[in-house]
């Protein structure tokens, strides 16, 4: 496995981790390249040697089902702040389960505030020397997308 694919395992890894604990589901992870997202997208920037921005975005429905079972109230009565509130967590715990597994590796980093933003049709551009890792992890009824961008050195 190469360095690249290494990476992408560990954070895709990680949010599964981290989903299968707070909610209960499992997801498995495939390898893919997209440069779109779902409505809404929870951002972390990785700050470090090798800066980087992890990524996670879902769909409303998705991201509210997964929602219901952590907290543990029906899905009608999610809220879109509770998705919120929920999506910037996930993010905030990948990307801390993700740098635990890279403490002794070279690519260490420090995590900033997770944020989200959500919308219709949004794509991301990135320069050459940076490198996209998408991985899709879904169960059939839930389906969540974790980018990691990376400089490339």
């Amino acid at each position: 496995m190469n360095a690249l694919d290494e990476l992408g395992f560990i954070f895709a890894d990680a949010l599964a981790e981290v989903i299968s604990k707070v909610s209960g589901v499992s997801l498995n992870n495939s390898v893919g390249y997209d440069d779109g997202f779902d409505e809404m997208i929870g951002i972390m920037n990785l700050n470090g040697k090798n800066s980087g921005v992890l990524l996670i975005s879902a769909k409303e429905a998705a991201l509210g089902h997964l929602c219901s079972l952590m907290i543990g109230i029906p899905e009608d009565e999610v809220t879109k702040d509770d998705v919120c509130d929920m999506l910037c967590e996930l993010v905030n715990m990948t990307a801390g389960n993700a740098k635990l597994r890279l403490s002794n590796a070279s690519y260490s980093f420090a995590l900033s505030l997770p944020f989200m933003i959500s919308g219709d049709n949004m794509a991301l551009r990135i320069k050459k020397k940076e490198h996209i890792i998408t991985r899709t992890l879904t169960d059939g009824k839930t389906t969540i997308s974790i980018k990691v961008i990376h400089q490339i050195a």
